[in-house]
């Protein structure tokens, strides 16, 4: 497919600060930007809505996914997050979505977010990032996020079930059969764990400025 503008991908495990980067580049470069994991979240969600286990097949869901069903404010519970490793994992789900985020990106170009896109989605990338945390970092983020007002023997119990549910999706996107999360590569690799947002900003906006100077002059 013939792109207007350059593709930017931006993969990592969740709550590595992948989200926010990809959004903040995206305003930078006067590029769309496309949540990829909302789409699977929505599947998800539309999965638990019918009142089916997300595992089993859930291609009919992604096929009729609409515009509004992406704009849902109940995308970013626990419950819709497991929901969305389950229905990404399926390559029927997948397929179905594969087009939808390549359609988007045609036009203008795009950052996009995600755990497979300089892989399976645009592998022929301008820009591949691979943005990661330790789990235990990530774990303070997303408990920080929520938050955090609870007390120390309750805070510890929070950040461990955290940490163990970060590390337990980390494996089911590692080891999927279906465009598992990797780093591509000709990925560059930033851990943002001594990093704050605006450092890792300006780090992915160095070295994207530097490729899109390479290949579009």
């Amino acid at each position: 497919m013939m792109r207007g503008g350059p593709v930017i991908a931006v993969d990592g495990p969740a709550a590595a600060g992948k989200g926010t980067l990809a959004r903040k580049l995206a305003e930078a470069l006067e590029l769309p930007y496309l949540d990829t994991g909302l789409l699977y979240r929505a599947v998800g969600r539309l999965a638990l809505d019918a009142g089916q286990d997300p595992a089993q097949p859930a291609q009919r869901f992604a096929q009729a996914l609409t515009p509004a069903d992406m704009q849902r404010k109940d995308l970013r519970t626990p419950e819709v997050a497991l929901a969305a490793s389950k229905v990404a994992a399926q390559p029927a789900v997948r397929a179905a979505l594969v087009e939808t985020q390549r359609r988007f990106a045609a036009e203008r170009g795009a950052v996009l977010d995600g755990r497979d896109i300089g892989t399976a989605i645009f592998p022929d990338a301008d820009v591949k990032l691979f943005i990661t945390a330790s789990p235990a970092t990530r774990a303070l983020r997303r408990f920080l996020q929520s938050g955090g007002n609870t007390s120390a023997a309750d805070a510890q119990a929070q950040l461990g079930q955290m940490e163990e549910a970060l590390r337990a999706r980390d494996e089911a996107d590692a080891s999927r059969d279906s465009a598992p999360m990797c780093v591509a590569d000709d990925a560059y690799v930033i851990e943002t764990d001594t990093l704050d947002a605006q450092a890792v900003l300006a780090e992915a906006l160095r070295f994207a400025r530097e490729r899109l100077v390479t290949t579009h002059g």
